[in-house]
This record gives structure tokens, C-alpha cells and sequence, in this order.
């Protein structure tokens, strides 16, 4: 038995050019299965605090990727959140919070999407659970609920996803974030986003086009 295809979308939830691939998600999850994989990039000791050495170095990053996919920045995330000397930047917290939004609810993919504009354009600090909790309730998850899958994947749970990522992208030769895998017919195919990225449009009917029978 062959299974469906699978998109899988290997992303972190403090990579900017994930928030300028979002509309690209949006469009490829109407065609097919999209599978969030989250890679940890600023977690355990990659974990940062906002400093004005970070900010210059992600600005840069971040003005180009608006540019380019017509993603918007809030002002709040530029000149508050960072230029807040107390916030630190950690990937772990949220990826938790993908994981206990999938099992909860099937939902994963839908508070990534919320947290990347808590961050990018919200100016919040996603690392903090208060913030976790509120983009569950934001996207109608119980909170109670939310809060206990929450507290079941911390710790070791979330390290397996993260190790279990990290894995998949040496085998597939991912060598960054976000990277798309199209698994299809037992085969696996790293996409090049850079074909699409300005387009999302384009993303739908290659998608249709390379499922077709």
C-alpha cells in the first residue's frame, strides 16, 4: 500500500526566512499534507538573549526577506522586542507548543502560523509560555488542555522531535531553514524554494502538476 504524499516543511520558529516562506505553507496545505518538523535552531546552547550585535545581524536578514516575499515586520518587533536586552531568543519553548497543538488537536501547523506573527509582527516573546498559551486560545484550543500537552512535551519530548529533525535533514540533504521534502510515491525530493518565494501561487500548481497520476 503506498501512503499519500507528505510535504514536509523542516522550519524554526525564530527563522525569518520561515516567516517569509508562511504564504508558501498556506498554498502547498490546500494541495497536500503539510508535516511540521522543527529543528531547534536556537535551542540549548544555540538559546540567545537580544543583544545589539543580534539585532544588526537579523535586521539585515529580515529587511531582505520582506522585500522579497512581502511579508510584514511590525515596528513593535523591530524597536521593542529587539531592543529588549531581557528577552532570549529560544526555539524549544514553541517547537513544545507545535508538538502539543498536533497532538492535542491537529492544530501544529496552524499555531506555528500564530506564533511567527506573535514574534514578527507582535513583537512577543514566544519562548515565554504565558505567549504560548494565548496563540493556542487565539486559534480556539482550550487552554486547560493546551496547557497540559504543553507540559507533556517538554523536556525530553521535544529534544526527540528536535534530534528526530535534525536527522531527517542530513538524509535528505537539508542543509538550512525552512526546507520543503516532497514524499511521494516512497521517494523523497528537496525542493529549491527560490523559485518560489516571491510566488506562492506558483508553489500550488507545481504541487498538482508533479501529484498528478
Amino acid at each position: 500500500m503506498v501512503s499519500a504524499p507528505v510535504l514536509h516543511y523542516l522550519y524554526d520558529p525564530l527563522c525569518g526566512w520561515c516567516y517569509g516562506a508562511a504564504p508558501l505553507v498556506a498554498a502547498a496545505r490546500g494541495i497536500v499534507a503539510v508535516r511540521p518538523h522543527g529543528g531547534g535552531m536556537m535551542s540549548g546552547s544555540g538559546r540567545q538573549q537580544v543583544t545589539p550585535q543580534l539585532r544588526d545581524y537579523v535586521m539585515q536578514h529580515d529587511r531582505r526577506i520582506a522585500a522579497l516575499t512581502g511579508q510584514f515586520f511590525g515596528d513593535a518587533y523591530f524597536d521593542d522586542l529587539l531592543r529588549d536586552s531581557a528577552a532570549v531568543f529560544d526555539s524549544e519553548p514553541p517547537i513544545a507548543a507545535m508538538l502539543a497543538a498536533e497532538r492535542l488537536a491537529g492544530r501544529g501547523l496552524d499555531l506555528v502560523e500564530r506564533l511567527q506573527v506573535a514574534h514578527y509582527v507582535e513583537g512577543r516573546r514566544i519562548a515565554e509560555t504565558s505567549t504560548l498559551l494565548a496563540a493556542a486560545v487565539a486559534i480556539g484550543l482550550d487552554p486547560d488542555a493546551f496547557a497540559g500537552a504543553l507540559a507533556e512535551q517538554r523536556g525530553e519530548p521535544v529534544h526527540r522531535h528536535i534530534r528526530e529533525t535534525r536527522h531527517f535533514m542530513s538524509q535528505v540533504g537539508a542543509d538550512g531553514f525552512p526546507s520543503f521534502v516532497l514524499e511521494s510515491g516512497g521517494t523523497r525530493r528537496l525542493l529549491d524554494l527560490s523559485a518560489f518565494l516571491e510566488c506562492p501561487g506558483a508553489l500550488p500548481d507545481w504541487l498538482r502538476s508533479t501529484l498528478s497520476p
